[in-house]
Parts: structure tokens; sequence; C-alpha cells
């Protein structure tokens, strides 16, 4: 059988619209978001060979995979610290998943998480905490802070 760019399986029909798709059960992207009805959001991704000292602010969802010494500050955003990530700051963000190695406290307006393959030493504030099976773990958790709240990061 010859694959033509029109119908290459002649068993599996492919609508004519995106009217058709929708009454079919295809999913087409929202304007703007992604396939599965969700938004997509500004992404920052700091590499595995990147080494950054400093003071680190932003307005978007931040990725760590080098290393990062200092202050983070990403407020109403999430931080992912990879699992090649290192990082030694004092962190404030949304939320913060640590699947790599955090030295340092962590305050997040919705919730912290420490990945089967995460390390972490140093204190969390936050209303939700999660600590899988296997993450390392050595601090103090404050949960009584109300959802929402503001957080405020100390100068390092």
């Amino acid at each position: 059988m010859a694959w033509t760019s029109q119908n290459p399986d002649p068993e599996i029909p492919r609508p004519a619209s995106p009217a058709a798709a929708a009454a079919q059960g295809a999913v087409s992207p929202a304007p703007g978001g992604r396939a599965d009805g969700t938004e997509t959001r500004p992404m920052a991704n700091i590499g595995k060979s990147l080494q950054i000292k400093g003071e680190l602010s932003g307005g978007e969802d931040l990725t760590i995979d080098g290393t990062v010494e200092g202050k983070i500050s990403l407020s109403g955003h999430r931080l992912t610290i990879g699992q090649s990530g290192r990082v030694t700051a004092e962190i404030g963000a949304k939320s913060i998943l640590v699947s790599g190695e955090l030295k340092g406290n962590a305050s997040a307006e919705e919730r912290v998480e420490v990945a089967a393959t995460g390390t972490m030493r140093g204190d969390i504030r936050s209303p939700r905490v999660v600590l899988a099976d296997g993450a390392r773990f050595k601090g103090s958790i404050d949960m009584d802070g109300k959802p929402g709240s503001p957080v405020r990061v100390a100068a390092p």
C-alpha cells in the first residue's frame, strides 16, 4: 500500500473539518493552549552546563538542571529543580518541585514536593507538602500558612 498525504490509512477515516473532529471526540488545542485543554505558560530553563550565582527573579515558570547559588524569587510561578539540578538558595515560588538537590529554605504559596530522586536540606513553609517515598529530607516543615498568602524570602 502506498502512503499518501491525504489519507495514509484507508481504515482510519479523517474528519473533514474541526467540527467533524469534535463530533468524533478528537481533541484539538485550544487557542494559546495544549491539546489537553491546559494553557501553556512561558517557561525558562537553566541547562545542565550552566552555573549561576546571585539573585534570580522572574515572571515565568523555571526549570533548573544546572547549578544555582543565591536567592530565587518566582512569585506566582512554578520552580522545578531537575534531577541534575543543584541549588543552594532561599526560594520563594507558587510551587516547588525538587527532583535534584536543594540546600536552603523553600517557601511556596501552594505546594512543595520532594520527588523520590530529590534531596533537600532546609526548612519548608507551604500549605501543602509532599515527600515521595525515597526522597531525602532534613529540616522542618511549617504548614500553618494560609493558602494563597504571600511568600516572603529573607535575603541570604
